[in-house]
């Protein structure tokens, strides 16, 4: 016992290791709640961190200088829509010409879904190894389409303003739709049956990365067909479900936001002081908009992990108190050959914070191991911020919680104590 008085830092250390090692199974189950709640930081925030990036990058791969048009509100945060928003007339072809016509406007491509406007037998993409869906996204598109970046071709070609002009049964294809018609082999110049006609693939296109884990069908960003406006229309001439990118030029992207809501405007007649009656995002905006809904889930995170630690922390104090009275008579032994208050304080404290250190760290390996189960089926990415943070705040628990049974071990009375037994 000599060797207490006036220990360092290190022997205090030394000593909490072997109070650990001496009661292993204890000193788990103390530190359950601080790993379950490390674990939940470690999970939540790579989920959150990895959908934040998965949809930063899905939006940015249109495009910086982007604006989105579409008749209905556009982004993450709005819920059902109003029966204003359901009355709201559709965007036209004419409106993506004449956005064309705007000075800071550099191009605007239209896209047409006529995904879900066949019936029976033709609600159907059929390939020549016989294999049919109707969950293939149907697009009909313009030649501008190759001046954006919404698409990046990896074979074949862009379909030319002739075919468009002429309605040319030609299309371009993602690569789902080359993993599910095409395994075999290039499937430039074959065909693909849709809506009951055939379209000769010219191009196709890069795989895009998956949003909430990807999926069949139309969650399958890579799961579609772009084919000419003109036969898109021959398939369905009635369709009316139209999207409008456009392209600011180079250093005036507000000022073509500003010419683009004026133009729509008048062009749809919208009542000056009278809200648009037609959604208008960029890039940008949408991003803003979804990362202020993982803020709440961020927010909900830190109540749930803070649970945990705080369960965490109790059970370190109640043990810590245990301890306390459980060596008693070891404080008093130290106080009576010398030892000073803060030495027996100093000694409980680091006690306390090691064992949450260590749950900490249990915690921060056993969270990342399940990232990695995540990262399988949904976007997740490990904060640089998320192991460090979760560390201290499991240290800083034990040290919160350690304070009380360390100074009720330091005011210990040292005669009373060796009278204990």
């Amino acid at each position: 016992m000599l060797r207490f008085i006036g220990s360092s830092f290190y022997e205090n250390l030394m000593m909490a290791l072997d109070t650990l090692r001496g009661n292993k199974l204890r000193s788990f189950l103390t530190i359950l709640g601080v790993v379950v709640g490390v674990i939940t930081v470690m999970v939540i925030s790579s989920f959150i961190s990895g959908i934040n990036v998965a949809v930063e990058k899905q939006v940015e791969s249109f495009g910086t200088r982007s604006i989105f048009l579409y008749k209905f509100n556009i982004g993450f945060s709005h819920g059902r829509r109003t029966q204003e928003e359901r009355m709201r007339k559709p965007l036209t072809i004419e409106d993506v010409e004449a956005l064309k016509q705007l000075s800071s406007i550099e191009t605007a491509v239209p896209f047409l879904n006529v995904s879900n406007n066949f019936w029976g037998s033709k609600n159907m993409v059929t390939g020549k190894n016989g294999k049919t869906s109707s969950a293939v996204q149907l697009q009909g598109t313009l030649p501008e389409i190759e001046k954006t970046t919404s698409e990046i071709l990896i074979e074949g070609r862009w379909f030319s303003r002739s075919e468009s002009d002429e309605k040319a049964n030609v299309c371009l294809i993602g690569s789902s739709v080359v993993d599910n018609y095409f395994p075999f082999g290039s499937p430039i110049g074959e065909t693909l049956e849709i809506g009951g006609a055939e379209f000769r693939v010219i191009g196709v296109l890069e795989k895009k990365e998956q949003l909430f884990g990807g999926g069949g069908g139309n969650n399958d960003q890579s799961n579609r067909i772009y084919m000419p406006m003109g036969a898109a229309l021959k398939l369905k001439p009635d369709a009316t479900d139209l999207f409008i990118l456009a392209v600011a030029k180079e250093g005036q992207l507000n000022k073509a936001k500003d010419d683009v809501q004026d133009m729509l405007r008048v062009r749809r007649q919208v009542a000056y002081g009278a809200p648009n009656n037609f959604s208008m995002e960029t890039a940008a905006s949408l991003i803003d908009q979804f990362q202020s809904i993982t803020a709440g889930v961020a927010i909900f995170m830190v109540v749930i992990s803070s649970i945990g630690l705080m369960i965490g922390g109790i059970g370190v104090m109640n043990i810590m108190l245990v301890s306390v009275t459980e060596r008693t008579r070891e404080i008093g032994i130290r106080k009576a050959i010398g030892a000073k208050q803060s030495d027996i304080l100093l000694q409980f404290l680091i006690e306390a914070a090691t064992l949450t250190g260590f749950g900490g760290l249990l915690g921060l390996f056993l969270g990342w191991l399940m990232t990695l189960l995540v990262k399988l089926v949904l976007p997740s990415y490990v904060p640089w911020w998320a192991p460090p943070v979760g560390f201290f705040a499991s240290v800083g628990i034990g040290i919160i919680f350690g304070l009380w049974p360390a100074w009720k071990a330091a005011r210990l009375d040292p005669i009373e104590s060796l009278r204990y037994e």
